[in-house]
């Protein structure tokens, strides 16, 4: 399998993961003309793509949704039901939807997908786990608190993408108003660096080989707190981790697991 992740944070989310040959996208968080040119940097075609999917309908995950499917109208649109309706409204895309039902998994093209519920204020937010029978790829960011969903499905992954979005000091501290920070710590926020580390203490994934730690909040975190939080955690899991931070204006490289 592999993953290339386009950036990652409150200003655009986008990601794509590929195996044999099906190719999935996951948001559509940047402007078109934008995703596509990181697309094209790092040499992925949005034509040959099987199924953008779509974790929930904020806008730092959807908004490029109507150019994009104005120009690839082939590539399906894979969300559940509330998710898919709120796009549409936010959108005015109200065609190519593959509507599911959470926690369901169903075949596209080579991998299996699975859908978890995660706690987060939009209409009816997801992670997904992308399994291809050899290797599976944990999606979990905007969640304020790991569920029983995520901790099945990160059980389960070879690489994760998992939100590290804040250090709960910076963010106190910060000028952010008070209903905002009581917003990103609460329950249907984004986890924070020590949250984070703390459901891989708590989960120890057997198989985990890669840990790309995502949606890190520019004023109120730094890479090397996201880092320094989740060091200890992947140091108990026994076995060697790859452990990186991803990026909101720079595509990742090109991950193999």
């Amino acid at each position: 399998m592999k993953l290339q992740v386009f950036g990652s944070g409150s200003q655009g989310n986008a990601l794509a993961v590929s195996s044999g040959g099906t190719l999935l996208l996951l948001d559509c968080g940047f402007s078109c003309k934008e995703l596509e040119r990181r697309m094209t940097a790092c040499g992925v075609d949005p034509d040959a793509a099987a199924g953008l999917f779509f974790t929930h309908d904020h806008t730092d995950h959807c908004k490029g949704t109507a150019t994009f499917h104005h120009r690839h109208p082939q590539v399906p649109l894979y969300a559940n039901g509330n998710t898919a309706d709120a796009i549409s409204v936010l959108t005015g895309v109200d065609d190519g939807w593959c509507v599911f039902e959470t926690a369901e998994t169903f075949p596209v093209g080579d991998f299996a997908v699975t859908s978890f519920s995660i706690p987060h204020d939009a209409a009816d937010p997801v992670g997904y786990l992308f399994e291809d029978g050899a290797s599976a790829l944990f999606v979990g960011t905007d969640m304020g608190a790991p569920t029983f969903g995520v901790r099945d499905a990160l059980a389960r992954a070879t690489c994760a993408v998992l939100e590290s979005n804040h250090d709960p000091v910076l963010l106190q501290t910060s000028d952010r108003p008070v209903s905002l920070k009581q917003r990103i710590a609460g329950r249907c926020g984004h986890l924070s660096n020590g949250d984070a580390a703390d459901l891989v203490r708590e989960v120890q994934p057997p198989r985990l080989k890669t840990l790309l730690l995502a949606h890190l909040s520019r004023q109120c975190n730094a890479p090397y707190l996201a880092l320094e939080s989740m060091r200890s955690a992947v140091a108990e899991l026994g076995h060697p981790v790859t452990l990186d931070v991803l990026d909101q204006d720079t595509p990742s490289p090109l991950y193999e697991f």
